[in-house]
């Protein structure tokens, strides 16, 4: 994206009415032109394609030298032109620097049309272009992006760009393997992935991706480290913050040409942990952990500003950190996050052996059939969202099903980061586990709107809710709270589990993208892999069902099957 403004007897004017208003931090002119200085910059943001034709008052000389450039010529940059200050705010990014990221990161823009199936944003293609860039130089990166701003895309189209290189490999939490072999599909289907349980690896293409979790990292990684791959991806990584635990040394004997940790929360309680992750991929840069405490964790505890803007200029040349706010205007109003969550071995012989047990009682025929059916399916869906919903074991809740595990990833990031999140579930049972989960695991107080509680009861929650202070957490029925409410002090939604009719998702969505809601909404549905959860989604990318279908139209459409087609559909698919 071009920054277009405007500059009017001795200061900075009002962007052109060209494009997305947003405020970026530029180098501009003292007032007295002695010298510049760093300033937020109100400014118009519009693509390289219409820099070329936009009509403007007075274009200026950069506009003018970014206009050749565009045409494949050579112009002399102003200063104006390539005005973005470094990390410590005392240098701008050069004139030869700000014209090779722009000629590279159109390359690249051109070659993920043809290699992606997906429509990148330009921030995401500078994304794949600046891990290029900066693995070649260092020989790993950093993407800390803030979550929503698609980094798992974004690392697809780098690893397509190494296809030919050799196998790559990802490691990430379990509950996220299944998605990245769903993402790859759809993005990449010229690779293939292979899950990898731990067994031996079978033999591999150049084009293969190999998935795994950190836990079959930890006990079988010698697996991986006995081969030589051209790319290892790290998700989440602030996994690997402890450089002692085994799983991190699983990590580090990884022997890859590129390194690449992911994590929207690179630091999690303090600095050293970051030490880790730079370590991992740049270890030529930060070898040394007592150096790194001595020049910046020690003096940045005592309050250290310089000490602070070295750090940023350290780390600035491996790490791309970026917010919602920073690329607003390359966003629409929401963000939508489909997440496949993968079954724990308990949910998958759960999930079996309740769909067995309704096999063997049958699904009878009429009125009778269409409540089996609706029995079946509602015992189903509950071991998607926890064993414990249908068995009652609920001494532990941890690391039984991929769906909660994967929503306490994302809710642990947003409580780091301050980010209130709504979560909607059709259930009672799973909303009160929710609750209770989430008081174990982060010692928070979070509310439950649901259809139990009187409209005193429910106003509160909601005032609570939407007022400054207020808990960083709101779990709501679906059907309580989907209608009917404004709650804009969040701006990221999750649903639990998912309903037939996509409209009611879209209605308790717009419980926080409404009037008064001032940023990017992110949307993330977790469906469990393989499962008729799946099916369901599927019914949602048709627009199989529409606005005014009722509600139970999802259950009547199954129990209008045969029983071999109804179990079918039913079925837990065992091709991953």
């Amino acid at each position: 994206m071009f920054a277009l403004w405007t500059w009017s007897s001795g200061t900075v004017g009002s962007p052109p009415p060209v494009g997305d208003a947003q405020t970026v931090t530029l180098a501009v002119p003292t007032p007295d032109l002695s010298g510049f200085e760093v300033s937020d910059v109100d400014c118009a943001l519009i693509e390289p394609d219409r820099l070329a034709n936009v009509v403007l008052d007075s274009p200026g000389a950069s506009v003018d030298a970014w206009r050749t450039h565009l045409t494949g010529g050579d112009s002399a940059l102003p200063i104006a032109g390539h005005a973005v200050p470094d990390a410590t705010g005392r240098a701008v990014t050069s004139a030869e620097h700000a014209v090779t990221a722009f000629r590279h990161t159109t390359a690249v823009a051109a070659e993920l049309r043809t290699a992606l199936v997906a429509e990148m944003r330009p921030y995401q293609v500078r994304g794949v272009s600046w891990l290029r860039e900066t693995v070649s130089a260092h020989g790993g990166a950093v993407l800390a992006d803030e979550m929503g701003l698609g980094k798992t895309l974004q690392a697809i189209g780098y690893l397509v760009g190494r296809a030919d290189e050799g196998p790559q490999v990802v490691v990430s939490p379990t509950s996220l393997v299944g998605n990245w072999a769903h993402e790859i599909a759809r993005f990449a289907p010229d690779l293939s992935t292979v899950i990898w349980r731990g067994v031996p690896l079978p033999a591999m293409n150049p084009r293969t991706v190999v998935l795994t979790g950190y836990p079959t990292l930890r006990t079988h990684g010698e697996y991986l480290s006995d081969l030589r791959w051209a790319t290892a991806v790290f998700d989440e990584a602030q996994v690997l913050k402890n450089p002692r635990t085994q799983i991190s040394k699983a990590a580090r004997t990884i022997d890859a040409d590129a390194t690449i940790a992911m994590t929207g929360t690179p630091v999690e309680n303090h600095l050293e942990e970051f030490w880790a992750l730079l370590n991992l991929v740049a270890p030529q840069l930060f070898g040394n952990k007592t150096q790194f405490r001595r020049r910046f964790v020690t003096p940045i505890a005592g309050g250290s500003a310089v000490a602070a803007a070295r750090l940023r200029a350290a780390i600035e040349p491996v790490v791309l950190m970026r917010k919602k706010s920073q690329v607003a205007g390359s966003l629409p109003p929401k963000i939508h996050a489909d997440l496949i969550c993968d079954l724990t071995e308990e949910q998958q012989r759960l999930y079996d052996r309740v769909l067995d047990q309704a096999i063997d009682d049958g699904f009878g025929d009429g009125v009778q059939r269409q409540a089996r059916v609706l029995a079946a399916l509602t015992a189903l869906k509950q071991v998607c969202n926890h064993p414990a919903l249908v068995t009652g074991d609920s001494d532990d809740l941890p690391g039984r099903s991929g769906k909660l595990d994967l929503c306490t990833d994302i809710v642990a990031n947003n409580l780091e980061t301050d980010s209130p999140t709504i979560i909607f579930t059709q259930y009672r049972k799973t909303g009160e586990l929710l609750v209770r989960h989430f008081a174990e695991q982060f010692r928070v107080s979070v509310p439950f709107f649901h259809g139990g509680l009187n409209q005193d009861q429910r106003a509160d929650i909601v005032r609570r809710f939407q007022s400054d202070g207020g808990p960083t957490v709101l779990v709501l029925s679906l059907k309580a709270g989907g209608t009917g409410l404004t709650l804009t002090r969040a701006a990221d939604v999750i649903h639990f589990d998912r309903w037939w009719n996509p409209a009611v998702e879209a209605q308790a969505s717009d419980r926080v993208h409404r009037i008064g809601q001032t940023r990017t909404v992110t949307i993330t549905t977790l469906t469990s892999d393989t499962t008729i959860e799946e099916h369901i989604a599927a019914m949602h990318s048709r627009k199989s069902t529409l606005s005014d279908v009722a509600e139970m139209s999802g259950v009547a459409e199954l129990a209008k099957l045969d029983d071999d087609r109804l179990v079918d559909t039913l079925r837990r698919k065992r091709s991953r």
